[in-house]
């Protein structure tokens, strides 16, 4: 029935149709449900089975635990603050708690479907503006270049609501992923062009046109008048003996944070998901703990008696900020990491030893990944090209 359908509106998308112009969505909502007709009229190469749409598959299922806590654990620290800080309910938002009332849920930190609830009444609205405004510029541009629209955005979709805070205003999250998918992909040519990471260009415009709202204390936990303060603040501001939970905590996720990217257990899940199917580089990943855990280390054995960062362990450097969701997820984005296998080693490297100087060396910035990601993005194109120029000069001696 549905194939008859979309059958029945294809002739009006058609270079006669009058909805011409629009063929880019329909072609988008055809394939989404079904493989293309197309086929080759001669012969072809084809090294595997993995295409553009199971590749975002594979990333999708990759990134649901993360998805998962996203949704637990920002509904947990607004249940925590609300109980123990004896705070009214509706600090969490009218709506939301007319919502809770509406399904007979009380604000239960002990409650996996009250804080799962309360954790989607935050997350689900930040993506669906997501989704709407850059399917929106997708489409957009689609037209106007006359070709289909890609999957490429769905994954930055979803990656770019898991690294934001959970009070953002949502004016402020289409304003950001409008600049990240004009901006940071579109302007070089659209998926598979841009050498910068969309989903952190997103962020990254918001954290310095609105750093109010993306950065401090009291971002973090979804209630108003609620100061939630991220290890990496508390660590910088008064050294690891202030942090107030264990290093299991963090590695799990309960703590402050960007709703997606606390929990390193969900982004080890991930990771095994990613390199298992051959999508994500373990190279590039074991490479950016590799340069983060050397500097650290060797920022211990300096020590400071000023600066709290020092004392921070490679342990507690994997476990907090955007460490493990960064590695995984962004650092490896095909597009813009480097491609060759010795120069993912030194990309990696040069994303460890990146965050750990931010994180260490700079004390008015104490997270660090996102800028790494796109320090490290800058540089893959160089890395890759020093790389092949090295193996061409190597063969030449070689064969004289």
């Amino acid at each position: 029935m549905l194939r008859r359908f979309l059958d029945s509106l294809a002739p009006h998308f058609g270079e006669q149709g009058r909805l011409r112009r629009l063929y880019p969505l329909y072609e988008a909502a055809d394939t989404l449900f079904y493989t293309p007709a197309e086929v080759t009229t001669r012969d072809a190469h084809v090294r595997d089975a993995t295409d553009l749409k199971r590749v975002m598959i594979t990333v999708y299922i990759a990134v649901l635990p993360c998805v998962f806590m996203a949704l637990y654990n920002t509904g947990l620290q607004a249940n925590l603050a609300i109980t123990r800080a004896g705070l009214a309910a509706t600090g969490v938002g009218g709506w939301r708690h007319a919502a809770m009332q509406a399904l007979g849920l009380g604000y239960d930190p002990s409650s996996l479907v009250a804080c799962c609830v309360l954790g989607a009444l935050f997350f689900l609205p930040v993506a669906l503006v997501t989704y709407a405004v850059g399917i929106f510029w997708e489409v957009i541009f689609a037209a106007v270049r006359g070709h289909e629209v890609n999957e490429g955005f769905f994954i930055t979709g979803i990656l770019f609501p898991l690294i934001l805070p959970p009070a953002i205003p949502l004016w402020q999250v289409a304003l950001g992923i409008s600049f990240g998918v004009v901006i940071g992909k579109e302007v070089f040519g659209g998926t598979g062009r841009n050498f910068l990471n969309p989903a952190l260009v997103a962020r990254a415009f918001l954290f310095f046109a609105y750093p109010a709202q993306i950065s401090g204390d009291a971002v973090w936990v979804a209630v108003d008048g609620v100061s939630g303060a991220t290890t990496l603040a508390v660590a910088a501001a008064k050294g690891m003996a202030a942090i107030h939970h264990s290093w299991w905590d963090a590695f799990l996720g309960l703590t402050p944070g960007s709703m997606g990217e606390t929990s390193t257990l969900a982004c080890l899940v991930g990771a095994a998901i990613l390199i298992v199917t051959g999508i994500g580089s373990w190279r590039i990943m074991l490479s950016v703990c590799l340069g983060m855990g050397g500097l650290s280390l060797l920022f211990n054995i300096i020590g400071s008696p000023t600066n709290h960062m020092f004392a921070m362990s490679p342990a507690w450097h994997l476990v907090t900020g955007g460490f493990a969701f960064g590695t995984v997820f962004m650092a490896t984005d095909p597009v813009t990491a480097a491609m060759t296998r010795t120069g993912k080693w030194f990309y990696g490297l040069l994303i460890g030893v990146m965050v750990t100087l931010v994180r260490v060396v700079n004390p008015a910035f104490p997270e660090g990944m996102m800028l790494a990601i796109l320090f490290g993005n800058c540089f893959a194109p160089l890395i890759d090209y020093l790389v092949v120029q090295r193996t061409i000069k190597r063969r030449r001696r070689r064969h004289g």
